[in-house]
């Protein structure tokens, strides 16, 4: 029987997963997996303890009762403008869990292990660990404890290459000599190596390294699930492991880079408001917004982070509603890496109830663009920088982009001129073609409607 269930976790964890392969059905896949993970929890918690154990018992109710009610008030106080540091807390917590089964592992056993025991043992323990650090590194960035550039090292790459080496030769000889302080002196390294390895990234990239530390969350998952002989550990984290990799892939082929570039390289230029705040601009009023969105046929809108951080999406969705009610024909193109993780765009447009149907990715939108009149572009920067394909000095040329620039008229709302992430100017912001509206885009957005019911 606890092999059967252990067998139906697997089953609802991948058709769980296979739910969110489409937004139509990613709300009934997440409630599908949900319950694997309750069958799993309850399954290996009798099959560990049984019903003789009142004391662990306890203990056990009473992490479950703790930890759903702060999972509850999560998931319900946290906006969703927070969402990429809650998953990334997660990836950290996933990690830093896989890496205490390992370290209680070793110290139950005195380090004394079988040899593919004391193997998982040392990769659930390194990973995971690497996994805690650094997620919540990506955290401090996202939150803004830490700043968000990339933060040099003395030494750069070679300094973790060198620590990678030596949780490597520790964990050999925590393996092979029976040896606990060679696990812990592991253990100390991966902290660091977590902690090393973001800093150095950039928060252009940091959709891509939270998507990479759930994956390695997964896998040190996985590698416990070996460790404690539990099936339904080691396929949850495998599937993990595995859709958290193929979604990293995926998202660094959208920036053009490769992962190693993205965590070892300097990415990035360093131009600033300062650098290029006297250049001319068309700016536009509220008026102008509203005259050249209420005049045309078809509207293409581009969500950025911009629209993350002033939670305009309910905004958008009344101008979208006031456009589509003069019968011009509203659509949205969300580009991979908008936002701060895989998905950010998606998932605020659907908060305010905004047709998954009208949502176009990155190459369902790029042939519209020459046949589109206006393209309201808010809070997005480097993903719709022509640079990409005119500059090849440009760090980050032969990224895929919007083509936003193919438009008859685009309309950009933004707070300043501010360089992206990149860290580098936009030309789309000096096109003749271009009207620049400056502003909090919530309020923006409020205005140009208000403009448009007068007309």
């Amino acid at each position: 029987m606890v092999e059967l269930a252990y067998l139906t976790a697997g089953v609802l964890f991948i058709v769980g997963l296979k739910g969110l392969t489409s937004p139509k059905t990613a709300t009934r896949g997440i409630r599908i997996a949900a319950v694997g993970m309750l069958v799993a929890m309850i399954v290996v918690t009798f099959d560990l303890l049984g019903l003789d154990a009142k004391f662990a018992w306890g203990v056990v109710i009473a992490g479950v009762v703790v930890g759903g009610a702060i999972g509850a008030v999560l998931a319900i106080r946290v906006q969703m403008t927070d969402m990429p540091q809650l998953v990334a807390a997660f990836n950290g917590f996933g990690g830093g869990a896989s890496a205490l089964v390992a370290a209680a592992t070793v110290v139950g056993a005195n380090a004394v292990l079988l040899t593919e025991t004391a193997v998982v043992t040392s990769l659930s323990l390194a990973i995971g660990t690497v996994t805690l650090t650094g997620s919540f590194v990506a955290f401090g960035k996202l939150q803004g404890i830490i700043s968000g550039r990339q933060v040099f090292i003395p030494g750069g790459a070679v300094t973790n290459g060198v620590i990678a080496a030596g949780i490597v030769a520790a964990s050999a000889v925590g393996v092979f000599a029976d040896s606990s302080m060679a696990y812990w002196v592991a253990l100390g390294l991966a902290a660091v190596l977590g902690v090393t390895t973001v800093l150095v990234v950039g928060g252009a990239d940091m959709p891509v390294v939270i998507s990479l530390l759930n994956s390695f969350s997964g896998i040190a998952a996985a590698m416990a699930g070996f460790i404690i002989g539990n099936q339904a550990l080691i396929v949850g984290g495998a599937l993990v492991g595995a859709a958290g990799m193929i979604l990293t892939i995926e998202m660094a082929t959208a920036m053009n880079r490769s992962i190693p570039s993205i965590l070892f390289a300097q990415f990035g230029g360093g131009a600033s408001a300062e650098d290029i705040g006297t250049k001319p601009v068309n700016r536009a009023t509220a008026d102008d917004a509203a005259i050249a969105l209420a005049y045309a046929e078809r509207v293409i809108i581009v969500p950025g982070y911009g629209l993350a951080v002033a939670q305009a999406q309910h905004a958008v969705k009344d101008l979208a509603n006031a456009l589509e009610e003069r019968g011009i024909e509203v659509t949205y193109a969300i580009h991979p890496v908008a936002g701060r993780m895989p998905g950010h765009m998606n998932v605020l447009l659907a908060e305010a109830d905004i047709s998954y149907d009208l949502l176009l990715d990155l190459e369902q939108a790029n042939p519209k663009f020459a046949q589109t009149d206006v393209v309201l572009v808010i809070g997005a920067n480097d993903v719709v920088n022509p640079s990409a394909k005119t500059d090849p000095t440009s760090p980050i040329y032969g990224m895929p982009i919007l083509n936003v620039d193919e438009a008859k008229t685009t309309i950009v709302v933004k707070r300043s001129l501010s360089p992206g992430f990149a860290g580098i100017d936009n030309p789309l912001f000096y096109e003749d073609t271009t009207l620049m509206f400056f502003g909090d885009a919530k309020q923006a957005l409020e205005d140009a409607l208000a403009a448009i019911n007068q007309l």
